[in-house]
């Protein structure tokens, strides 16, 4: 991709507010016409938000979409809609055993309506904060139950496909253990056992960066520095590992886009964190992880905490970088068969209309925030070069985002975020009459993660304090 140096949040309030100012009409009209007998709205077809079961993973960013908007605005009926509907909704999936996602779903709407309250952006009451606090708990503690033990000590939280699988996207979703720990909440076991949130996070990155991530030391034959496999499988009997594998992408010799934003993000949000200094010292517990000198093992300091963490999302954004068109646009997977059909395609800025492959402008949202936030993470620890990089990368991509032909200007359709990708080997995509592949449509996820960079920048240009996941709990450190 090609960057511009010359960005900076400030230049990117004006259509930021335009975003916001579209969003507004998009939330209200799904809002309308949503029928919570039908599930949970998914992705658009014709520019209609539609249901998809797979597992729920996707309502909180529904209602807490409203809470950002309320954020960015100001406007209290957001508010009300997104309190109103995390009171009525979300219950479920704060003890919801069966899935990955609880960072998606509690963090969007319990933890924003509790950020809300610590920043004072709206009043103060000590029920309430009560009440989003235990939810943040138990979300956390259940989250952290669905645990697989790795051979030598390690461990992950495994995905809905059952314990022998490990998701490069959990990463993004392990907010949810991070703020219960700093909630100073624990998972209890037999015998009254007191499992650590922390360790089990820390275990957890461990293990992603280890096996789902790729250094470019010769792992295999396809060991290309910074490329990710969306899922690793372990054998459940020993907890040996045995090969990538993909769910949504092409193959798991290549880069399914989506899972490669969720690995920037995830790995760039958790130095955050780590770095904030809101999380326990060497001394408050024992060595993580395992006692292997194996990448990504034998964490036992806060500091080989961060520079596994560092290692990770830096290879990550450098691949993002290299394989995504010159506008930060990626296709959806860099594998896919009929890339080689588009020519140069990386010297160009991607076209979503093309006949071929389509683009997944959700990846790049969700890639752009993580781009942001590891940028700022290397330029406050001094390397400024090197952080300049990044974060500029992640303003490019947002310029090209909050604009056409990626931003929905149509009144009628339902999404904010244009060309937005599923599941493409499942056929899930929407293809319209006259289009080969999919494009034109929205996903709730894309269009979440657009809100947050919006909100995230819209801050930043307005001197208002930090946004951070970990807001919730202390904003102050955030700041």
């Amino acid at each position: 991709m090609k960057i511009d140096h010359a960005l900076t949040p400030r230049k990117l309030v004006p259509k930021i507010e335009r975003v916001f100012e579209l969003s507004a009409r998009k939330i209200l009209s799904l809002e309308k016409s949503w029928k919570p007998e039908n599930g949970t709205p998914v992705f658009t077809v014709g520019g209609q938000y539609t249901t998809r079961g797979w597992t729920e993973w996707t309502q909180g960013f529904q209602f807490g979409s409203a809470l950002l908007q309320f954020d960015a605005t100001g406007d209290s009926k957001f508010l009300e809609l997104g309190r109103r509907n995390t009171l009525r909704r979300m219950a479920p999936h704060l003890s919801h055993i069966g899935v990955h996602d609880h960072g998606f779903n509690n963090l969007s709407t319990y933890g924003n309506l509790l950020r809300l309250m610590r920043e004072g952006k709206i009043p103060f009451h000590e029920r309430e904060k009560d009440f989003y606090e235990l939810a943040l708990k138990v979300s956390g503690a259940v989250q952290a139950a669905r645990w697989t033990r790795t051979a030598g000590g390690g461990g992950f939280i495994y995905s809905f496909n059952g314990p022998h699988s490990l998701f490069i996207g959990t990463r993004s979703s392990l907010r949810s253990l991070a703020v219960a720990h700093q909630l100073g909440h624990v998972l209890m076991g037999e015998g009254d056992q007191k499992i650590s949130l922390w360790q089990r996070l820390v275990a957890h990155a461990a293990t992603t960066a280890r096996h789902n991530v790729y250094y470019g030391e010769g792992r295999d034959a396809y060991d290309v520095r910074g490329r990710v496999a969306q899922e690793s499988l372990f054998n459940p009997n020993d907890g040996q590992y045995r090969c990538p594998n993909a769910q949504q992408g092409y193959s798991p010799f290549s880069t399914w886009a989506r899972g490669l934003a969720w690995a920037i993000l995830g790995f760039a949000e958790q130095l955050e964190f780590f770095r904030s200094g809101v999380g326990p010292s060497a001394a408050d517990h024992p060595p993580v992880c395992t006692p292997s000198k194996k990448a990504g093992d034998g964490l036992a300091t806060a500091a080989a905490v961060i520079k596994m963490l560092l290692r990770a999302a830096v290879a990550t954004a450098d691949f993002h970088i290299e394989n995504s068109c010159a506008d930060g646009i990626p296709m959806w997977d860099t594998g896919a068969p009929n890339l080689y059909r588009l020519g140069e395609y990386l010297q160009e800025s991607a076209d979503p209309f093309n006949r071929w492959e389509p683009v997944d402008s959700s990846a790049a949202a969700i890639a752009a925030q993580g781009l942001v936030r590891l940028g700022n993470c290397l330029m406050a620890e001094g390397d400024r070069q090197k952080g300049a990089r990044y974060r500029q990368a992640g303003l490019t991509i947002a310029n090209t985002l909050f604009d056409g032909p990626y931003l929905s200007t149509m009144g009628k359709h339902q999404g904010l975020l244009l060309h937005s990708v599923y599941h493409r080997p499942n056929g899930w995509d929407h293809v319209a009459p006259g289009q080969q592949v999919p494009n034109g449509e929205s996903s709730l996820w894309g269009d979440y993660h657009t809100r947050e960079l919006a909100l995230l920048l819209l801050r930043e240009g307005r001197g208002e304090r930090y946004l951070s996941f970990f807001g919730c709990v202390n904003p102050n450190v955030a700041s």
